[in-house]
């Protein structure tokens, strides 16, 4: 391992000195921690995660190393990556590589020796802030030069980043088993497991780009919409809800998770705000309103839809009936969706969850039953 000093620096001007840890220098981004005690290469490869500089509260990373199989799209996405004591050796049969050669190769910046306990603390009461890792020669600026480089960064809030992560052009994944037709996808940060979730309930999953038009999406004669996971603050992408509304108008089955979520409470005519810290992990309680279970659900988001958890209530934009479908059990926030009178849902959280757990797993099987249902009715 290396001694090489590096320095996570917060905005409000907390330091914490340690290791560098993949590549050296400078990098900038909203400083996040995720809960997960397993699947540090899901979080790296989930899109959700761009423009973040992630902190891991599990306190060992890098044990399996890094393997093609678990990759959730082509790249890792974080802006810098925070752990506290990574592995001098991998072990497990499956892995292709080691994650610090993978940090170093593909030039995220990280750190590691720190308390990432003391600092999830921080974030906790503070809430998410900007932040910045320095090491190589970037680690011997004065503190004062950190911070105000820190400081000059821009926020997430207003930040609209879906056209980083999304595809440049269409790509399409054939159905498994019984075809039930064509699923348009808006990639705002698509996960591969999404993707084969889809597939698997009989849709060819066509992932189109996030500046797709109407006339493009209707041109592949879709029998619903879904609309991705991905990074950024829902006030930013007008356009994304604007072709919702086109679809919803014209009674398409619609499925959102994370910010497909987002943007459907926009679309339905309800605000969105940014939460202090977000939830980030596998390990969050959510009770589903229609079946009374809770189930325990992963999660990456920093903002949320603003509605009424009593209901059903009117949709402001003119959709019906609108009710809150899932409440989060840690601190009451909107976790899903459901409109009464169109054919659309939407949930927070990621059902896809590929390093677990799978509690949520069924959402795939309702959406795929509401595009028969309406199928049905159109016969």
């Amino acid at each position: 391992m290396t001694s090489d000093p590096a320095i996570l620096v917060l905005e409000d001007g907390t330091r914490y000195e340690g290791r560098a840890y993949g590549a050296r220098g400078r990098t900038l981004g909203e400083a996040v921690f995720a809960t997960g005690m397993t699947g540090y290469q899901e979080t790296l490869t989930d899109p959700s995660y761009a423009g973040q500089i992630v902190v891991q509260t599990a306190p060992h990373i890098g044990n399996t190393g890094l393997n093609d199989e678990d990759r959730e799209s082509r790249r890792i996405w974080v802006a810098g990556y925070v752990v506290r004591d990574p592995s001098r050796v991998v072990s497990n049969f499956r892995a292709t590589g080691s994650l610090d050669a993978e940090l170093e190769e593909t030039g995220i910046v990280g750190i590691s020796g720190i308390d990432t306990r003391a600092v999830t603390r921080r974030l906790r009461d503070t809430g998410s802030m900007r932040a910045g890792v320095f090491s190589g020669a970037d680690a011997d600026l004065s503190a004062d030069e950190q911070l105000a480089i820190v400081r000059q960064a821009p926020s997430m809030a207003g930040q609209n980043l879906s056209a980083q992560v999304s595809v440049a052009e269409p790509s399409v994944t054939p159905a498994q088993g019984e075809r039930i037709g064509n699923l348009a996808i808006l990639d705002l940060g698509i996960k591969q497991s999404t993707i084969d979730n889809l597939a698997a309930r009989g849709f060819e999953v066509h992932v189109l780009p996030q500046n797709v038009t109407l006339e493009q999406v209707l041109a592949l004669r879709p029998v619903a919409a879904f609309y991705s996971n991905g990074p950024g603050d829902p006030e930013a992408s007008d356009e994304h809800v604007a072709l919702l509304r086109e679809l919803l108008d014209r009674n398409l089955p619609f499925f959102g998770i994370c910010f497909g979520n987002q943007l459907l409470g926009r679309a339905l005519g309800f605000g969105t705000y940014k939460l202090p810290f977000g939830h980030r992990g596998i390990n969050q309680p959510v009770l589903d309103k229609t079946t009374g279970k809770v189930e325990i659900t992963a999660h990456n988001h920093g903002f949320a839809v603003d509605a009424p958890l009593d209901g059903p209530v009117a949709s402001p934009n003119g959709y019906g009936q609108v009710e809150v479908s899932h409440v989060g059990l840690n601190d009451q926030v909107v976790e899903g969706l459901r409109a009464l009178d169109i054919p659309a849902f939407s949930v927070q959280y990621h059902p896809e969850a590929a390093a677990g757990p799978h509690d949520a797993n069924y959402l795939f099987d309702r959406f795929r039953d509401m595009v028969i249902a309406q199928q049905q009715k159109g016969a």
